[in-house]
């Protein structure tokens, strides 16, 4: 009785190599991009208070085909001794005004005092979004004292901010807070 032998390595390194071929493919399929403004740190700043239910943000361009939120990125000097609470709110921007929020479940951070740069994942909340977006954090206490100062760039869209709950949207127009965004294209 014969028995054929097999090349087990060779059989192994071609189903690495598929295996390997396949996650390429699929991560080629998901298109992923930043969206917002480029990330700097240094000394260009714009300073807000931190007021309850403040917010502070940017627009952003999300595209015409809807997308899935993944990652939300600044720098930031939090000139406090403690740390700041916060959440994310995104909303539809249309006309230069803010829709209902999109963002469903409460999504919360805090910045620890000094300079940082807070990545917020937001991939597990599943905020799809297409068009024009505002994307912002609010404050979630008033903390008395120095304020908190964010990396801006110069003529890149400005930025947004309410001083408190009841307060309306205002523009500032020059500056813009350095808020980035990687977004995932959405497969239909």
């Amino acid at each position: 009785m014969q028995f054929k032998t097999y090349n087990t390595t060779l059989f192994f390194k071609t189903f690495l190599m598929m295996l390997i071929v396949s996650v390429t493919l699929s991560a080629q399929a998901q298109k992923i991009k930043t969206i917002g403004n480029k990330l700097r740190s240094g000394s260009s700043n714009n300073t807000f208070g931190a007021v309850k239910g403040g917010e502070v943000g940017i627009k952003m361009k999300a595209g015409k085909k809807p997308v899935k939120l993944l990652k939300l990125t600044f720098n930031v000097d939090n000139r406090q001794q403690d740390s700041l609470p916060f959440k994310v709110n995104v909303y539809p921007f249309t006309d230069e005004k803010a829709g209902e929020n999109l963002v469903k479940q409460e999504i919360t951070s805090a910045m620890a005092p000094g300079k940082s740069r807070p990545v917020i994942d937001l991939a597990p909340y599943d905020i799809q979004v297409s068009g024009d977006i505002l994307v912002s954090i609010e404050w979630l206490k008033t903390s008395p004292g120095m304020e908190t100062a964010f990396s801006i760039g110069l003529f890149n869209g400005g930025t947004y901010h309410k001083d408190s709950a009841t307060s309306d949207w205002e523009k500032i127009p020059v500056a813009g807070i350095d808020f980035n965004m990687q977004v995932m294209e959405i497969k239909k």
